[in-house]
């Protein structure tokens, strides 16, 4: 049986470091997207092409996390893909919470203090959620991405993100205590109980176990 190539990209100025602990059994075999830094004006779509240049196999299977999974979902609209899974997530923006609606109104986001954020525990909330603990050292190796210009470019990219309408074959995987993306504005995802945002870094003996199946499902 020839191998499944099974592509995962990382959260908002998160590093692969975050995918550690996942490990897929043959025939599957795993490969790391990593952000690169935007350029000048670059869109979101045209991004998200220059991604699927990283691509080096037929078909593969993307599984996105956070923000990678908002971007894994405009790579699709250029390459075929096997699978495209996203965790901790959205489908649209019709799923984000009402704050970020209100910062695209408002323009908001455009305020936020970049060179604060770079300070390790501001970025490790920003990317990881109000919920995460003190163990910064741990999030430190987590948190690779520091670029002002990366920040600002992922931040309005989020916000302004303009699908609204929910591609079929996403298969969503959401914690129900997801303080950035509320399960309540989530539709139709595999939910596990208790998994916060970073499902991806405390979940993943359930991930180990289940995404073979979920890869492999018709």
């Amino acid at each position: 049986m020839s191998k499944i190539p099974v592509y995962f990209m990382p959260g908002l100025a998160a590093s692969t470091l975050i995918f550690e602990r996942i490990a897929l059994p043959e025939p599957f075999e795993i490969f790391f997207l990593e952000w690169e830094i935007p350029l000048e004006k670059e869109s979101l779509s045209a991004y998200a092409l220059r991604m699927t240049q990283k691509i080096k196999h037929p078909n593969p299977v993307l599984i996105g996390v956070s923000f990678g999974g908002i971007l894994v979902q405009e790579m699709v609209m250029h390459i075929p893909v096997q699978k495209i899974i996203i965790i901790s997530s959205v489908k649209s923006n019709l799923e984000f919470p009402l704050r970020f609606q209100l910062a695209k109104t408002t323009k908001a986001y455009k305020l936020i203090p970049m060179r604060l954020i770079l300070n390790l525990e501001n970025l490790a909330r920003f990317s990881f959620g109000e919920k995460i603990n003190q163990r910064l050292q741990l999030y430190e190796k987590f948190l690779s991405v520091r670029d002002i210009t990366y920040l600002e470019w992922a931040v309005e990219q989020v916000i302004l993100w303009n699908r609204t309408e929910i591609d079929p074959r996403v298969v969503h995987i959401h914690g129900d205590a997801d303080d950035v993306f509320p399960i309540k504005n989530i539709k139709n995802c595999i939910t596990l109980n208790g998994a916060t945002h970073i499902l991806i870094l405390t979940k993943y003996k359930w991930l180990n176990e289940h995404l073979p199946k979920i890869i492999m499902e018709e």
